[in-house]
């Protein structure tokens, strides 16, 4: 049964020829990941820019894909790199589990050009890399291997939704698959990799979420929400419930000479294998407790033992899943040996915990601090090498320089 689209033929017809021709002369042509100007593309330099680009924009992702290129330009050294190297290139860039996709799909892509001598060649090829979706499947195929490809990301379902005035929830799955059928009915079976660049131009530089400049829109003579006078009620999408909050302490655990312990993360889960300082778990309140703030502020500012309650050793569930394996020892090593820890300054701004947003939480970090003398650091170490720990004792400057820090940590270390 043919789907229904509330668009002309006429309409359809002529979408991708206005598309490219406004491509050709207003698009962006020079950034280094594109392969629309060369007749032998390289996948490799795709895949790695459109993971880089999953919820990031060009201009911060620009800076990261030179240096992941200067060090890793084919994707032999992405595979054969370790983890912390690569975790150190991406440290900043967020969205953690893209970089642990990337290098495990990296992996993945090897030992397909061992075995074929070339890169995946088909749609269900790519998708069977890690991290790898329809969309950015589609967009290896049609811009890396100039192949028949259609992408449907954020920037295109924001195009379309405006154009057809499709009004439907897009985290459906019923909305999803509409906007699919229209972005391949769109697509051109020549030239889908330039069309692929043109709608994602379109949608960073004129089909933006606020502001669009339509009067410069090759496509203003027949979009539905433009005749509205409606451009920013779409796309549709479900108001968002208020993010919850987390709050922790980062225990800035110090030797006599100033190096601090760092543990790296378990693989799955939060800044899965990057290095932090050890955490402490306060409490979780929902999205309407922000009110709670300066209890959780005079808590952790409190010089008590620990700044954790009394329930949460008592609730497994809770303390398992908000404590490493890593932080259980030091927390319950803490305990056992009544060690205090304490506030970074005697300055109250200075104490204030530091905010990061991620994508499900809010989460409240607040800096502690702890010398401890060389005894007390061989005992600490000898737990932690007999539970298979990874950490190292290093100054914050040698961290910054040599470690996959998430974002978060700068902001303690710095601050």
């Amino acid at each position: 049964m043919p789907t229904h689209f509330s668009q002309s033929s006429n309409s359809l017809d002529s979408f991708a020829p206005r598309l490219l021709d406004w491509f050709e002369t207003n698009g962006r042509h020079d950034l280094p990941w594109q392969q629309h100007q060369t007749d032998t593309p390289n996948p490799y330099v795709v895949w790695l820019s459109e993971v880089m680009l999953q919820q990031t924009q060009v201009t911060t992702v620009l800076p990261y894909f030179a240096r992941f290129m200067d060090t890793f330009p084919t994707v032999q050294d992405l595979a054969e790199a370790e983890w912390d190297t690569v975790a150190e290139h991406w440290a900043g860039l967020g969205y953690y589990a893209r970089a642990r996709n990337l290098h495990k799909g990296a992996k993945q892509l090897v030992e397909i050009i061992d075995e074929t001598g070339d890169f995946p060649q088909t749609l269900a090829g790519w998708e069977a890399i890690s991290g790898v979706g329809p969309s950015t499947a589609g967009a290896i195929m049609a811009m890396g291997l100039h192949r028949y490809g259609v992408i449907c990301d954020g920037n295109v379902k924001r195009v379309l939704t405006r154009w057809a005035a499709i009004d439907g929830d897009i985290t459906k799955s019923a909305t999803t698959k509409e906007l699919w059928a229209l972005a391949e009915r769109l697509t051109p079976r020549e030239s889908s990799g330039l069309f692929a660049q043109a709608m994602m131009d379109m949608g960073a530089t004129l089909c933006t979420r606020s502001k669009p400049a339509c009067l410069l829109c090759p496509l203003q003579d027949d979009c539905l929400a433009h005749a509205q006078g409606r451009e920013t009620d779409y796309p549709v999408k479900a108001k968002k419930q208020p993010k919850p909050s987390k709050f922790s302490n980062a225990l800035l655990i110090q030797s006599v000479d100033g190096d601090i312990l760092w543990l790296q993360r378990p693989d799955n889960g939060i800044w899965g294998g990057l290095w932090s300082l050890p955490l402490q778990f306060v409490e979780k309140v929902d999205g309407k407790a922000s009110g709670k703030m300066t209890d959780k502020k005079q808590v952790a500012n409190d010089d008590k033992l620990l700044a954790v309650p009394s329930d949460v050793r008592s609730n497994e569930k809770i303390y398992e899943a908000e404590f490493t394996t890593a932080e259980q020892i030091i927390h319950e090593w803490l305990a056992k040996n009544e060690l205090v820890t304490k506030s970074i300054s005697n300055f109250l701004l200075d104490d204030a915990p530091i905010k990061h947003s991620l994508t499900h939480f809010h989460w409240y970090l607040t800096p502690r601090q702890l010398a401890i003398d060389a005894t007390k650091i061989v005992e600490l170490n000898g737990k932690l090498s007999a539970a298979e720990i990874e950490f190292k004792w290093l100054t914050a400057q040698q961290a910054e320089d040599s470690l996959g820090l998430p974002r978060a940590m700068g902001k303690i270390i710095e601050g």
